[in-house]
């Protein structure tokens, strides 16, 4: 699994930090998605889907290898 975030698109909302921790973080200044684990580890991946689902501005794409 690949991950890609787009922080353009990123409202800040923070969903993604909360449902998958050691995928993903927020940038100090602005809020915005800093993506820690572009291929995150088993245990992280469910977490790494919904939040992509979760993401009220789409900016999580996930992509299976």
């Amino acid at each position: 699994m690949k991950i890609s975030v787009d922080t353009g698109k990123c409202v800040s909302s923070g969903q993604c930090v909360l449902l998958a921790p050691e995928t993903f973080d927020q940038n100090e200044e602005d809020g915005t998605v800093v993506l820690l684990a572009e291929e995150p580890p088993a245990g992280e991946r469910d977490a790494a889907r919904q939040a992509e689902l979760t993401c009220p501005a789409a900016a999580i794409r996930l992509a299976e290898a």
